[in-house]
């Protein structure tokens, strides 16, 4: 008898009359809004104009969940092509089935899209919502708990994963909670990019490849502990692969740009500053600061007394000339 384990609903949609309110889709909503929130906190402190980072993620959202459905349908084809399935499955996206890969890379494609017509530069924008993509996706994996899916291999340890479901090829019983393990990852990796982002003033897309280089060093092993039916190649799980390269792009493009292009952008969208008002720039420029790990006040005000004495000593030198002529 299992003392302890993580329950698995009991159903993944509920219905408010006709309407169908469904987990994985709610999941999906959810992890939007804070990506969307985070982000637009740290345009703004960077300098940028409220608003901007929803405007290029109304372009980014939709290319994203359509990359990542494509991504899922051409790797696991045989699930909606084969003979005996139905291939107007292959739409249904509330049922699950999205993968990060192609979601990040068609979402890029619609961010930079929405990027060009805002006139922000696209690594600016990626810095600025790369945590809130790694929350987002922490939440988004709650998902795959609504519809007991993408577990890993049988087990019995305290917060093992009970499946009920016989759908699917489904057998109840007990097994590792991949999708917890990812969603703590993903958590543990926006904070990585926060921290490292104030910490070395990260810039010119650095801290997006910092979390996609995070993100996949977590998903490769991850991905080792999932049953779920996955192509492989020379006995790998595609996934794995698939993380391998990425990781290795990230880490070089986040080399290479930090010797081409060291330090951060000056401005993110111009013109932002001037269109602020007084107290409202000088209150961003602070939260900047703390963003940046910028120099303490102290350091400031003793910059800011040093500039004072000068000037004093500059009028005095000026009327004893004055008293002398």
């Amino acid at each position: 008898m299992e003392l302890a384990y993580i329950p698995s609903p009991s159903r993944g949609v509920l219905y408010l009359g006709p309407i169908p309110l469904r987990g994985y889709a709610f999941c999906i909503i959810i992890g939007v809004f804070v990506a969307v929130w985070l982000g637009n906190r740290r345009w703004i402190a960077r300098g940028g104009r409220a608003g901007t980072v929803a405007d290029i993620a109304v372009w980014a959202v939709p290319f994203g969940l359509v990359g990542g459905r494509l991504y899922h349908v051409i790797t696991d084809y045989e699930l909606y092509f084969s003979p005996g399935r139905d291939w107007v499955d292959a739409f249904k996206v509330w049922e699950g089935g999205l993968g990060i890969w192609g979601a990040i890379a068609l979402g890029a494609l619609g961010a930079w899209i929405g990027a060009r017509r805002r006139g922000v530069p696209m690594p600016a924008y990626a810095d600025a919502v790369a945590p809130g993509i790694a929350f987002a996706q922490a939440i988004g994996r709650w998902g795959n708990w609504f519809n007991q899916e993408l577990y890993g291999h049988e087990t019995h340890v305290p917060w093992a994963l009970h499946i009920t479901s016989a759908e699917g090829g489904r057998v109840p019983g007990y097994y590792h909670p991949t999708f917890l393990y990812e969603s703590l990852w993903c958590v543990g990796v926006g904070f990585l990019v926060i921290w490292a982002d104030r910490r070395f003033k990260l810039g010119h897309g650095r801290a997006f490849a910092l979390y996609v280089a995070a993100y996949c060093s977590g998903r490769a092993w991850i991905e080792y502990m999932r049953v779920d039916d996955a192509h492989h190649i020379l006995g790998v799980r595609l996934n794995v692969w698939t993380a391998l390269i990425v990781f290795l792009l990230a880490v070089t493009y986040f080399v290479v740009s930090a010797k081409k292009r060291p330090g951060r952008e000056a401005v993110v969208e111009p013109g932002a500053a001037d269109e602020v008002p007084g107290d409202d720039r000088a209150a961003g420029a602070a939260e900047a600061g703390e963003e940046a790990g910028d120099e303490p006040a102290d350091q400031a005000g003793d910059e800011a007394g040093a500039a004072a004495v000068e000037a004093v000593e500059a009028k005095d030198e000026a009327g004893s000339a004055t008293k002398k002529s």
